[in-house]
């Protein structure tokens, strides 16, 4: 069995969330408003282990254990331009320094290799190259030039300790989460929780949480701007002004602890 797939760059792909691994995320932070999607995965998924592999296991009540795949995120409404995407909504503006999961796309390593076949069938709407003029990117449930592939794989085992040390941690402090898990777990297609990205931060002990906030709290302060009253965009528009406030008062933090350490290196 072979595949057949090429990127004509119609920019159809480049709107709403967008999943980052954590180094893209931190290294993309001046530019995507950022978030951390929790999504649920029963058991007997394809992706179980996988996924709980990558993310974590979460027991619910009496229920078997779910499989939690938690990935960083670019939270934007579905419709909604990348801010990467130039306004001929073309080009990328960043393709020198693009994140991992637009260079991987359409293979998707949260799957396990043998299972990304139907990714290769474009959306409706999409103008992906799947002719016979189109280089072969899939033989017999391996994928060929697997280089990006491999490296998006390789980064999300690398994250996977510290964001499995995030969601025991936040499980443990935050019941309303555990409780959002299971309201989405009871949905009959599964379901998803968006939360802050600040929580994270604490796990990340390399970065300068300040000048993340910095680079974080614009971003966040022009999305709120842009969907103040945009239809079917009211829980963006409070995510973003939630989390604004959120860096806001993590600036505030460390003044006041730089001040008290006679620091004013900021």
């Amino acid at each position: 069995m072979e595949r057949r797939f090429a990127c004509t760059a119609c920019g159809k792909c480049c709107s709403g969330r967008l999943p980052l691994t954590l180094k893209d995320a931190l290294a993309h932070a001046g530019r995507f408003p950022l978030a951390m999607l929790w999504t649920v995965v029963r058991p007997g998924a394809k992706s179980f282990a996988l996924t709980a592999r990558l993310g974590t296991e979460v027991r619910l009540g009496k229920r078997k254990p779910i499989a939690v795949q938690i990935t960083p995120i670019s939270y934007l409404p579905p419709l909604m331009a990348c801010p990467a995407l130039a306004a001929d909504g073309l080009l990328c503006t960043i393709h020198a320094e693009k994140p991992l999961r637009c260079r991987t796309m359409p293979f998707y390593p949260y799957r396990e290799e043998r299972d990304q076949a139907d990714l290769l069938v474009p959306r409706p709407g999409w103008l992906c190259d799947t002719s016979e003029a189109a280089p072969v990117v899939y033989r017999d449930h391996e994928i060929v030039g697997r280089g990006d592939f491999d490296r998006e794989r390789q980064d999300l085992v690398e994250q996977a300790p510290v964001l499995k040390a995030y969601a025991d941690r936040l499980l443990a402090m935050a019941p309303n989460v555990t409780a959002a898990l299971e309201q989405a777990a009871n949905k009959p297609q599964g379901g998803y929780v968006v939360l802050g990205f600040s929580a994270v931060l604490a796990r990340l002990g390399q970065i300068d949480v300040a000048t993340f906030a910095r680079r974080q709290l614009p971003v966040l302060s022009d999305f709120a701007a842009r969907t103040a009253g945009l239809s079917g965009a009211g829980e963006f528009h409070r995510y973003y002004r939630d989390s604004a406030a959120g860096m806001e008062r993590l600036l505030a933090r460390h003044s006041q602890g730089a001040g008290t350490n006679g620091n004013s290196g900021e």
